[in-house]
């Protein structure tokens, strides 16, 4: 068994997450990663998309958990986490980092980021 970490890097969002009513109203962009650990033994010997974890399928469910509004980032990146291993059990491991960017904090700031792992 050969263990592989699979990263899906900076996916971009425009969505609606936030306590705000603005927020809700005007929506923010949201940069979302994940980690994903799975056996790549095969894949990597059979150079076939069908024995690989498809990545598509988790930008398309990671897509439809940003599209449903949250007002907290923990819940959005707690969803996504879920639906992740709700649809692909026989992962060992995954790492969500959701990050919205440019937060309404009075201040001018990146991002704030929510991360967590199962």
């Amino acid at each position: 068994m050969q263990k592989g970490i699979i990263e899906l890097e900076e996916m971009e969002f425009y969505a609606y997450h936030g306590c705000f009513k603005e927020e809700q109203v005007v929506g923010n962009r949201f940069m979302v990663n994940i980690a994903i650990q799975v056996d790549v033994e095969k894949p990597s010997h059979s150079d076939n998309i069908n024995d690989a974890l498809n990545y598509v399928s988790v930008y398309e469910l990671t897509r439809q958990e940003i599209q449903q509004n949250s007002h907290l980032v923990e819940h959005l990146t707690e969803r996504i986490l879920n639906a992740i291993h709700q649809k692909f059990d026989y992962v060992d491991w995954v790492k969500v980092k959701v990050s919205k960017m440019n937060p309404p904090m009075g201040g001018q700031m990146k991002a704030v980021s929510v991360t967590m792992q199962r």
